[in-house]
């Protein structure tokens, strides 16, 4: 009678706590939390700087389509802005995945991303110095930003439900060829991130960039990524390319993503840039 009595608040205690271990299942409480495993969007690979902040309020919006090389597709309405604060050496940046349908392993989905802001502070610059020999002076920024926790679904492998931070410096120069222009531009910095085990895991950002410019059009290459010190799918690396043109104040691009390793997408970006000028004139 005792063992029947054990049995029945055993199954009790089972019925009761159902819906939590419906919440956490063994895949949602083992995956790591790294970009091998998770949506493209949980913690992509950050835009690098070239280098340079912008004398203009720059608005950006693009939708985009991940390609999973798991058969996983993600498509999603991509925001940007970049604000002069007061001067045009320093901008105050946000972006995010304003919202994404995906349709994955488990099913199909949707919902709204991280929010990513930054401080972008321009530290050196050709044009401070008066001198014949300043055009060979290259341009540095510093970067210092943070992921908000916006972004939901943990349980599916979308977001990691956590906050993150960086910092980073890029450095870069414009070398003038007749009508065109190419710039190269090389950053470094640090990422961090809290995970699904109470830990932080800590990351080196790298990228390295060139640039044709047009006056009416630019190709842009950029190869990046992280490393992690978790080593568990935390070090992805991509390369983007980028067509854009130049009209006045508009800019549309298009670009591609391929995920060469622990970002396992392929990624095109359709978008449209539109500048507005908001400093004084001195």
């Amino acid at each position: 009678m005792k063992r029947l009595k054990v049995i029945g608040y055993g199954l009790w205690v089972m019925v009761l706590l159902s819906p939590l271990t419906a919440h956490l299942s063994p895949l949602h409480a083992e995956t790591p939390c790294s970009s091998a495993y998770f949506g493209p969007n949980a913690l992509p690979i950050i835009d690098m700087s070239d280098g340079l902040t912008y004398n203009h309020l720059r608005l950006e919006v693009a939708a985009d389509g991940y390609f999973g090389f798991n058969n996983n597709r993600t498509a999603d309405i991509f925001a940007r802005v970049h604000v002069p604060l007061f001067t045009r050496w320093a901008n105050l940046s946000l972006w995010m995945p304003i919202y994404e349908w995906y349709d994955q392993f488990d099913g199909k989905g949707s919902g709204a991303g991280d929010v990513y802001i930054s401080t972008d502070v321009q530290v050196l610059h050709n044009d401070w110095f008066k001198t014949d020999k300043a055009k060979y002076i290259p341009q540095m920024t510093v970067r210092l930003g943070m992921k908000t926790a916006s972004g939901g679904q943990y349980e599916r492998l979308r977001h990691y439900d956590c906050p993150g931070y960086f910092f980073d410096l890029a450095i870069g120069q414009s070398i003038p060829v007749k009508q065109v222009t190419l710039r190269f531009a090389g950053s470094v910095g640090f990422l961090c991130w809290q995970t699904n085990t109470a830990q932080q895991n800590d990351a080196v950002m790298y990228g390295l960039q060139a640039q044709l410019k047009h006056e009416y059009v630019s190709l842009t290459a950029t190869w990046g990524g992280y490393v992690g010190w978790q080593k568990n799918g935390d070090r992805p690396m991509s390369v983007k390319v980028r067509a854009a043109g130049h009209a006045k104040d508009f800019e549309p691009y298009v670009q591609y993503q391929y995920g060469i390793k622990d970002y396992p997408f392929h990624q095109i970006r359709i978008g449209l840039i539109y500048h507005i000028s908001i400093l004084k004139k001195a």
